[in-house]
């Protein structure tokens, strides 16, 4: 884990560092449609590409790819389920979750905590 997390919120923390979750639909990259890419707020490694989130109606940003490399996937059976946990390749900040529900061409859906990334706009 990163040892200066001093440009990171309280929540940013809880989410990032203890594996917590934001609420659903209260993210502010949830709606988020500019070109960009999608960064990890612990240590700004690219994470996601704009052209690979779709509208999942899950309530968190939804990827069905990651930029390769990028992203670590673990085993998680907290909360009495079974589920892939993903995390930052370069800090193992906790993003999310990935599931085998989402759009082709990959049948994955990466469900990611706002407040786990910052966004880089192309425009």
């Amino acid at each position: 884990m990163v040892t200066n997390k001093d440009h990171l919120t309280e929540e940013q923390i809880q989410v990032t560092q203890f594996c917590g979750t934001e609420p659903p639909f209260s993210g502010e990259l949830l709606k988020e449609k500019r070109s960009g890419t999608y960064l990890c707020v612990v240590c700004n490694q690219s994470l996601f590409n704009s052209d690979t989130k779709y509208e999942s109606g899950s309530g968190w940003p939804s990827f069905f790819d990651s930029i390769e490399n990028k992203i670590n996937r673990k085993e998680d059976l907290s909360h009495g389920m079974k589920r892939v946990e993903i995390t930052c390749k370069a800090c193992d900040a906790h993003l999310g979750h990935v599931f085998p529900d989402g759009p082709e061409p990959t049948g994955e859906r990466y469900c990611v905590n706002s407040l786990s990334m910052d966004f880089q706009s192309n425009e």
